[in-house]
C-alpha cells in the first residue's frame, strides 16, 4: 500500500483512505488494484519477455480499460527495470530531474517498488509517494514531479498515455527542490 512522506515536515501518511484523501487534495489520482491477480511467477520477475509483458497487460485488462475510458488514455505498455537493465544508473539520472508533461503521467505498479516525488501546494511543498504492487497513480499534466526506483531497484509497471508517442518531459527549474 502506498505511503507518503511530506519532505518539509517529515510527516508520514499511510493507510489507503488517508493516502487517497491526501493525494486528492493535491489533485493526484490514486487507486489500488489487486496485485495477487498476477501469477506468482510474475509477481517477483523483473526481466520480462514480450510474452510475459502481454500476460501482465491481459491480467489487468479490465482495470486498464476502465481507467483508460474514465481518463482518456489511448495506449499503454509495460516498463520493467532492475539491476539487469542496461545503463540503469544513467537512465535513473535522466528520470531523477523535476519535470512536467502536457498529459498525465500514470503508473500502475505490477511488481516491485517505485517512488514519485511531486510538488504539492505551496503549504505542502514536495512529497514522496512510495508505491508498491497494486498501487496506481496519475500525476496530472503540468504538475512538477519525477519518478524513480526505491533502494531495491526493481519495478514492473503499466504506463498509460493519451498521446501514442508517450510522454515528453519538460524540465522544471525549481530552487525550492532539494534532493533527499
Amino acid at each position: 500500500m502506498a505511503e507518503i512522506l511530506i519532505r518539509n515536515t517529515g510527516e508520514r501518511i499511510s493507510g489507503e483512505e488517508n493516502v487517497r484523501a491526501f493525494l486528492d487534495s493535491q489533485e493526484v489520482l490514486y487507486e489500488h488494484w489487486n496485485p495477487s491477480k498476477l501469477s506468482a511467477e510474475l509477481q517477483e520477475k523483473f526481466i520480462l519477455s514480450d510474452e510475459e509483458k502481454q500476460q501482465i497487460l491481459s491480467t489487468f485488462e479490465p482495470e486498464i480499460k476502465d481507467l483508460a475510458a474514465r481518463r482518456g488514455y489511448q495506449t499503454w505498455d509495460i516498463i520493467a527495470l532492475s539491476e539487469a537493465t542496461p545503463n540503469l544508473d544513467e537512465l535513473l539520472k535522466k528520470f531523477e530531474q523535476v519535470h512536467t508533461h502536457t498529459e498525465d503521467e500514470v503508473r500502475a505498479i505490477a511488481a516491485g517498488k517505485g517512488i514519485f516525488i511531486i510538488k504539492g501546494t505551496d503549504e505542502v511543498g514536495y512529497f514522496d509517494v512510495e508505491l508498491e504492487a497494486g498501487d496506481v497513480i496519475s500525476v496530472p499534466e503540468h504538475k512538477p514531479h519525477f519518478f524513480t526506483l526505491m533502494d531495491n531497484k526493481q519495478i514492473v509497471a503499466v504506463r498509460l498515455f493519451i498521446e501514442t508517442e508517450g510522454w515528453i518531459a519538460h524540465p522544471f527549474q525549481d530552487d525550492s527542490f532539494i534532493k533527499a
